[in-house]
């Protein structure tokens, strides 16, 4: 998959770096409109960015297939547009309208496609962790190769869903991959004021699951670490885990200034902003021009505000939407009153 450039310097295809950056580059924008829609009330309830966290899902979309489930928390809209949901209907989900990827019913938090195999988006702190278990039983029990994906974030590390849901995953030697984004707050909270634990990915030897820590700032590592986890796991080894240490550009949501953070800090990874640093590699290994660069992102910005324009003009859902989607006793004739 790799070409050498040099001994030391190995790179991808260049259509890996376009796409890469042309998805980073598409979450980026896509969050930043988000946002301001969000202070013109425009979008309502909570708000939860990624921005920062976009080389997460950019490695995780270029080393899975369509088949592989994917779940994750409330701070998902960059997951799931790496999923193949599209800016539109991501964007009119965010404004509650019709034409979202869940009718407008399940906004900011839970977004879902089951097309796509997008298991959402969870509003509860660590409730995806014993889902993403039994998608992973699921296929199991079907005998295919699939692999499910299940994230979570570095506070839902300390709920007891996840010791019990590690303990039945290496049991039955589940195809499941968990993956900790650890952006290093859960809230307002740092890891190190929370637990002893400081490095989530070591929670796994307590169950003897493979489990390692990457860097959730550089996207070929991602792709290179996720692509190796998901090969163990289609070959029946059982699930992993990976910790992924990232970091977000913005509060925990939209009510929070991120007061609790140092200046220092915020400078050391925004010098590493994972959009820069690909945009950078592709013009110096000469994938792309200046120009060409400029481009895609007059591509995007147009795509993005085509996404804005389809939100705003597309209807809220009907008064009749109230009894779709729903579980009902004519549905399950087996259920007695």
């Amino acid at each position: 998959m790799t070409k050498v450039l040099d001994k030391n310097i190995k790179v991808f295809p260049k259509e890996m770096y376009v796409d890469w950056y042309t998805l980073m580059l598409r979450i980026r924008k896509f969050e930043e409109r988000a946002q301001s829609a969000y202070y013109q009330k425009k979008i309502r309830g909570f708000l939860h960015l990624c921005i920062g966290q976009e080389a997460i899902y950019a490695g995780l979309a270029s080393a899975t297939r369509p088949e592989d489930a994917w779940l994750t928390a409330y701070r998902v809209h960059g997951a799931g547009i790496a999923r193949g949901i599209t800016t539109r209907a991501a964007m009119a989900e965010l404004f509650g309208k019709i034409t979202g990827n869940v009718k407008g019913k399940g906004g900011s938090m839970h977004y879902f496609s089951k097309n796509l195999r997008f298991y959402g988006g969870h509003g509860i702190v660590g409730g995806q962790i014993g889902i993403g278990a039994g998608l992973a039983f699921a296929d199991k029990y079907k005998e295919n190769d699939n692999v499910t994906l299940c994230l979570f974030g570095d506070g839902a590390a300390r709920q007891g869903i996840l010791h019990e849901t590690f303990n039945m995953a290496m049991t039955w030697k589940l195809p499941v991959l968990f993956i900790c984004e650890n952006n290093m707050y859960a809230m307002g909270t740092s890891v190190e004021r929370t637990s002893n634990v400081k490095d989530v990915y070591t929670l796994g030897a307590g169950y003897e699951m493979p489990a390692k820590k990457i860097d959730g700032m550089d996207v070929e590592e991602i792709h290179r670490e996720i692509s190796d986890a998901v090969e163990y796991i289609r070959g029946g080894n059982g699930p992993m885990l990976i910790e992924i240490k990232s970091y977000r550009y913005r509060g925990h949501s939209m009510s929070d200034p991120a007061k609790y953070r140092t200046k220092d800090e915020e400078k050391a990874y925004k010098d590493r902003d994972p959009v820069k640093v690909i945009e950078r590699k592709i013009l110096d290994h000469g994938f792309l021009s200046e120009d060409e660069i400029s481009e895609i992102k007059a591509e995007v910005k147009t795509e993005i505000d085509d996404a804005m324009k389809f939100a705003e003009e597309s209807d809220f859902p009907g008064a009749e939407e109230l009894f779709t989607d729903n579980y009902i006793q004519e549905d399950y004739p087996f259920i007695k009153d």
